[in-house]
């Protein structure tokens, strides 16, 4: 990570407390107690944990007032946000846009979970679901495709190619159709459904009006 390059290097017992206080902190927006991180670490004792949080300290990646662990601040953690991880279409099945940069959305009010992404949208095909080109949709990993209803907008994978469209599964066959009444520009696709990959299920909708 470059933002910790001119850093120490940590020893893996450092960078396993490390790892898990920058999770903790980001998420639950408060420090642990010692009492928490002796849990975490699988440890019986205070003391390797205080050692631990020493060396953090000196080393510059946390801010810390000994004995008070409710005082821990991180000095160099991961940007807040979720990753935008690429471009997706909202016209029909084609090649995936490439990543040009690499930005963050800080969506730290909301309730969104680790393992969340976002994705901007390229082309038309869903208006009627008031998502157009140029919006972030927000999706969470599907894990299992069995669960994702009839109905749901998913980014669909399909030899390759990624799409945004709405999910009907009848039988072994699979529909993704686009949420655009110009059914030449935006057709149904009709495809075989162990050729879908469904990645995310949408979350949320950002649009940026400036």
């Amino acid at each position: 990570m470059e933002y910790l390059d001119h850093l120490e290097t940590l020893t893996e017992a450092q960078q396993q407390l490390y790892d898990w206080l920058v999770d903790y902190i980001t998420t639950k927006q408060h420090s642990p107690s010692i009492r928490q991180m002796m849990r975490a670490m699988t440890l019986k004792s205070p003391a390797p944990v205080q050692s631990r949080l020493e060396h953090l300290r000196k080393k510059g990646y946390i801010g810390w007032d000994e004995g008070q662990a409710r005082t821990i601040r991180l000095l160099h953690h991961r940007p807040r946000g979720i990753p935008v991880v690429g471009a997706i279409a909202a016209t029909s099945l084609v090649e995936n846009f490439p990543d040009i940069e690499v930005e963050m959305l800080d969506f730290s009010n909301l309730m969104l979970k680790p393992g969340h992404f976002a994705l901007k949208v390229r082309g038309h095909s869903m208006i009627e679901a008031l998502i157009d080109d140029g919006d972030m949709v927000i999706m969470q990993p599907v894990t299992d495709q069995k669960t994702v209803k009839n109905g749901a907008i998913v980014a669909a994978h399909v030899s390759g190619k990624t799409t945004l469209k709405y999910y009907h599964k009848k039988g072994a066959k699979v529909i993704l159709m686009p949420g655009n009444p110009d059914r030449i520009l935006y057709p149904e696709t009709e495809l075989k459904a162990i050729d879908v990959e469904l990645q995310g299920l949408l979350v949320a909708v950002w649009r940026d009006y400036k």
